[in-house]
């Protein structure tokens, strides 16, 4: 695993678990139930995407919750990781790779997990002393045969996939030994939030944890 907890672009949430429920949070009145949810099933890290109006108030009041680690995703801009880290996120995900946001991160001492969808952004990558990437995304561009082809070439390089995958594709690619976690909305669906059906996304997590303490031989 990316277990190190190190304060740099090379960490990031594998350092915590293996699933990362991916967040798109429309409402900050969501953030507290839902975290709990998440919590009380198991997780322990969780990515909040900046694509909502309320994202910046959801990531600090999830943040808040002792038992969650907790990221911003769809980090686009050194400005939005500013914020993000004001907010209280503990690692940044980004869906491309893009060299100021990297440098911001740097100076920011918070990881960033950049997206990577060839080989050249994963050469990119590996020039800027990052050492995991988010493959996205993953299901449309091939799935596990093309995480394979791309793992290859760079061995040391470690991978979160993240885009098209449910629980049903989770394991397999956490049986992959190039991937350290695995990103995934499944676990906190839309129409879950929308009903307010938090006792169902509890279900979700626990089912993912159950997942990925599988995938690291029982380790939670």
């Amino acid at each position: 695993m990316v277990a190190d907890r190190m304060p740099t672009a090379q960490a990031g949430p594998s350092s915590y678990a293996r699933i990362v429920p991916v967040l798109t949070v429309p409402s900050v009145a969501m953030a507290d139930p839902l975290a709990e949810a998440l919590a009380e099933g198991g997780l322990r890290c969780v990515e909040v995407t900046l694509r909502t109006g309320e994202a910046e108030n959801v990531l600090k009041t999830m943040a808040a919750h002792r038992e969650l680690t907790v990221g911003a995703g769809t980090v686009l801009t050194a400005e939005q990781a500013r914020r993000a880290v004001g907010a209280g996120a503990a690692f940044l995900v980004s869906p491309g790779f893009d060299e100021d946001l990297v440098a911001a991160c740097w100076e920011l001492g918070v990881p960033l997990i950049p997206g990577a969808a060839t080989a050249t952004e994963l050469m990119c990558a590996q020039r800027a002393g990052i050492g995991l990437v988010k493959l996205f995304p993953a299901e449309r561009l091939g799935g596990l045969a093309t995480l394979e082809a791309l793992a290859a070439p760079f061995p040391r390089m470690r991978f979160m996939p993240t885009g098209g995958i449910g629980a049903d594709q989770a394991a397999a690619y956490l049986a992959h030994p190039s991937v350290s976690a695995v990103g995934g909305s499944w676990i906190a669906p839309a129409d879950c939030l929308r009903r307010g059906d938090y006792s169902e996304i509890r279900r979700l997590a626990a089912q993912a944890a159950k997942l990925g303490a599988a995938g690291r031989g029982g380790e939670s």
